[in-house]
């Protein structure tokens, strides 16, 4: 269970709508819940579906954050499906469409076909269970152990890979929020939590590659004619959010 639990360090820090946050809970509950008592497959389900709204808050940040490549990456579905991916005001819109079509997003972030491969098994998996084939899938708790352990493995290489989103996206937040008369919210700490964190499902794994993000490395941060701006938003951001350092 206390490895399970390590999926929280993935999932947005906040979310847009109260009922957003509600059934990512009620998914924690119902995982939690039926691992306690033995329902291993109920439980496997549930973690699953934690598990693609995690993929669905990384699309998200690539629709945001790489809108030109979002759309290029919409060629070839349906018109319907496009409309739908390219309209989509909440990251659960996604589940509108085909999770193996959905994990094609991820190339855009340098998941190349083997491993978006070895993505879609989770959905495979996840289909032999919710059907009523007259087979207990999980019948222990060591297998399902060893399939959230797996399960795992393929949310920390998906968050390696949005590194370079993550800190574009950092980067820009930088550049546009460091001058308290111009933004939404005077206070840094609030522009942080509102604007960068809220607006984009961050979670604390997102927000340690923005604590680690030097500010130095780049000549327009650098450079910038407000650099102390820019220096008190990355220290708020990485004394709010210590456990980030």
């Amino acid at each position: 269970m206390e490895e399970a639990l390590e999926l929280v360090e993935y999932l947005p820090l906040s979310f847009k709508t109260q009922s957003e946050q509600e059934y990512i809970a009620f998914l924690w509950d119902a995982f939690e819940t039926n691992y306690a008592s033995g329902k291993h497959q109920f439980a496997f389900l549930a973690y699953h579906m934690l598990t693609m709204s995690f993929v669905y808050f990384n699309i998200w940040q690539i629709k945001r954050n790489r809108p030109v490549d979002f759309l290029k990456a919409t060629y070839g579905f349906t018109k319907d499906n496009e409309d739908t991916v390219l309209s989509a005001t909440s990251p659960f819109t996604f589940s509108e469409i085909g999770e193996s079509a959905i994990f094609r997003f991820l190339k855009l972030i340098d998941c190349d076909n083997s491993k978006i491969g070895t993505y879609t098994k989770l959905v495979k998996e996840r289909n032999a269970t919710a059907h009523s084939n007259g087979v207990i899938q999980y019948a222990d708790q060591k297998t399902l152990d060893r399939q959230i352990a797996e399960t795992l493995r393929v949310v920390s290489e998906i968050q390696r890979h949005s590194q370079c989103i993550i800190q574009d996206c950092y980067r820009q937040f930088l550049l546009e929020s460091n001058e308290p008369e111009d933004r939404e919210y005077p206070a840094d700490a609030d522009q942080i939590r509102e604007v960068l964190i809220h607006e984009n499902y961050l979670s604390q794994k997102d927000i340690e590659l923005c604590a680690a993000f030097d500010i130095t490395k780049y000549e327009e941060l650098e450079m910038h004619h407000n650099f102390p701006g820019i220096e008190s938003l990355h220290q708020t951001l990485r004394t709010t959010y210590a456990a980030a350092e």
